[in-house]
This record gives structure tokens, C-alpha cells and sequence, in this order.
């Protein structure tokens, strides 16, 4: 699905030949991003923290044991790109399905501390709202325990997701939809072919972070964002090739098979590399990742595909919106937790770093 770039929106950087007079010129692309209404669809979930001090074993196994100080719950997976596109100043509205349960109250609760909107949530009395808890003693994760169901939306579920769809594009004129997919069931086949209608017919660009299950499913999209290991498993591949031409071509040749405008795939420390062009000429482009100094990857892929989304919305270039996205990816790694990038702090970033001159 190529999408039509919004006449009324004029892009901050210039041709790649050409450098910016203009010294706020950073500041003017955030600008760009503000009240940008964004749909957000995906697996939602609770990041329940439990902090606590640790200083003995159990009696009962060599375990430690915690102390508990203090409990904190966050909005987590799709939730988490919508706090990261509203800490750009846009306004997202997610379309998910969480449960009808305590855990989910406490998820529209969270949402209304943020002022994002619950429109389109729909609590299921057939699910449990997936939560993820994390006991942290002396600063230091020691276990994860999951709470949660990944079974497909069944056709109650499925019916009301598609109802609220239409009534959210109807009012409201979104710039871009994100699919982020954590593989919890709340994204079916049916919702992607429905949103990749309405998608095409309004001209919206859609940028995908895909999951194993769905991986083929999305077609004709504006960006597809996996990581490596997300590529290599969708493909259902022991290994990928190499970086060089082997790796290239197969970049390639996945791109054309799912008809994407942009393959981005997140290379971890050694950055990210992007597929454009059209089908008779296509090539990979890099872009190197920045020194930093890594305290929790956590949220990288979720403020990376939330920066990507708000570029593609403004009619960015590939080009750029891959560079400033790559950034923002590494810094969310220096913050502790799952967390978005500090507007400021991304502006600041973003005046110093040479290579979005280039």
C-alpha cells in the first residue's frame, strides 16, 4: 500500500544534499509531530513492578528473598508506543482487547492518569488482562512472572474490535496506524485485511512491528519493522545469512513477497538497515548505531517503531526517518524500566548528531 503524503504537511529536512540553515530546525520536526492523532493497534498489557531489597536466601530454596518497598504498575506492549507517541506531543488512541477483570480496570485506569483516551478498548469477559511482573531487590530484575492468555480473539471479540475500528477512522483523521504485535491474540487476520482497506482508501500510512504468528499476514504496508531474530523466525529460518550481498538479497526478496514500501530490521548494536525502492529496483541501506551506555533495552522496539510511525505521518523520508528513529531506539536504552524518550533530551540529541546532516 503506497500512501498518498499529506499536501498540507511539509517536511522538515531538505533533500540528503542539501543542510538546514534553520537552527531549531529539530524542534520545528517535534513541533511537526504535535496533536498528530495516531491509531495504535495491538496487545496491551500491565509492566507490574515489585521493588524490594534483598539480603538472605529462603530457607525453603536457594532463592532470595524480597522485601517488598514498593509496587508500581505501567502501561505495557502497545500501550507503551502510545505513551512514547504522546511524549512526542501526539495524540494516540489505542484499539486493543484487555479483560474484564481487576487487571483490566486497572489498565483504563492508567490510561485516563495518562489522558489516553479508552475509546477503543474493549474489556472481554472471556480474557484476562495480560500482565507481566517484574521483582526487582537491590536494583536488579531476579524473575518475570507472566500472567496472561495469546490464544486468536474469539468471534464476539473479533466482531466488537472490528465495530470499534470503523468508528474510530470515521472520527477521527488519523496520520499513520501502528500494528504492534506481541503475539497475545488480540490482532487477527480479519482486523489486518479490514485495516488495510480502510488504510488504502483514506491514504493512511501502516507501519507494522510483527510478531511470529502474524508474520505474513501483513501486506502492502507502509513500514514492517522486525528485528533479527523476529526475521528469522517469521521466515521460519535456522539462520539468516551474513551482513553483505547474501543478507541483502534476502532483505530483498522478503520485501517483495510481503509488498512493503519500507523493510526496516532493527540490528541491535549494529543499528538498523532499510529496504526501499520498487520491485524491479530495490537495495539495503544502513545505519550504524550510536555509543551508548546500555542500562535495559527493554521498550527499544516500541519507541523505534512509535518515532518511525510519527516520520512516515509528517512525510518523511525512508532515509530520515529511518537515522532519527535509530536514534531515539538507542537512547530509551540508557533509562532503566520501560520508558519513552524525553522530548527535550531527543531534541537536544538530535541537534548533536552529525550524521542527520549527511
Amino acid at each position: 500500500m503506497t500512501f498518498h503524503r499529506r499536501q498540507n504537511l511539509i517536511c522538515i529536512f531538505a533533500s540528503h544534499n542539501t543542510k538546514m540553515e534553520n537552527p531549531d530546525k529539530y524542534r520545528l520536526l517535534i513541533d511537526k509531530f504535535s496533536d498528530l492523532p495516531i491509531l495504535v493497534i495491538g496487545d496491551v498489557m500491565i509492566d507490574s513492578y515489585i521493588y524490594g531489597t534483598a539480603d538472605r536466601l529462603s530457607p525453603e530454596a536457594p532463592v532470595p528473598v524480597v522485601s517488598v518497598k514498593k509496587r508500581v504498575n505501567r502501561l505495557g506492549g502497545a500501550a507503551n508506543v502510545a505513551l512514547n507517541l504522546q511524549a512526542m506531543g501526539s495524540r494516540p488512541i489505542l484499539l486493543s482487547v484487555c479483560g474484564k477483570d481487576e487487571k483490566g480496570n486497572d489498565f483504563i485506569q492508567l490510561l485516563k492518569e495518562h489522558s489516553i483516551s479508552p475509546e477503543g478498548i474493549f474489556q472481554s469477559p472471556e480474557r484476562i488482562t495480560t500482565t507481566k511482573f517484574r521483582v526487582i531487590g537491590n536494583n536488579m530484575q531476579l524473575i518475570r512472572v507472566d500472567e496472561e492468555v495469546t490464544h486468536l480473539l474469539t468471534a464476539t471479540e473479533e466482531k466488537e474490535i472490528l465495530a470499534r475500528l470503523h468508528l474510530l477512522t470515521e472520527s477521527h483523521a488519523f496520520a499513520a496506524i501502528i500494528f504492534q504485535d506481541y503475539d497475545k491474540g488480540s490482532i487477527s487476520p480479519a482486523l489486518i485485511h479490514e485495516v488495510s482497506v480502510i488504510a488504502h482508501k483514506k491514504g493512511i500510512p501502516v507501519v507494522v512491528d510483527p510478531k511470529k504468528r502474524n508474520f505474513t499476514e501483513y501486506k502492502n504496508v507502509s513500514l514492517f519493522k522486525p528485528n533479527l531474530k523476529e526475521l528469522r523466525e517469521g521466515l521460519k529460518l535456522d539462520k539468516l545469512p551474513s551482513f553483505g550481498e547474501e543478507f541483502e538479497k534476502a532483505l530483498i526478496e522478503f520485501s517483495n513477497s510481503i509488498a512493503c514500501d519500507i523493510l526496516m530490521v532493527t540490528l541491535s548494536e549494529q543499528g538498523v538497515a532499510i529496504c526501499t525502492g520498487d520491485n524491479t529496483e530495490k537495495s539495503v541501506k544502513y545505519f550504524p548505531a550510536h555509543r551508548r551506555n546500555i542500562a535495559d533495552v527493554s521498550g527499544a522496539g516500541d519507541t523505534v517503531i512509535s518515532i518511525a510511525a510519527l516520520c512516515l505521518g509528517v512525510g518523511m523520508t525512508a532515509q530520515d526517518m529511518a537515522r532519527i528513529s535509530n536514534l531515539a531506539g538507542g537512547m530509551v536504552c540508557e533509562y532503566v524500566g520501560v520508558v519513552p524518550v524525553p522530548k527535550e533530551k531527543f531534541i537536544l540529541e538530535l541537534r548533536n548528531d552529525k550524521t542527520l546532516e549527511s
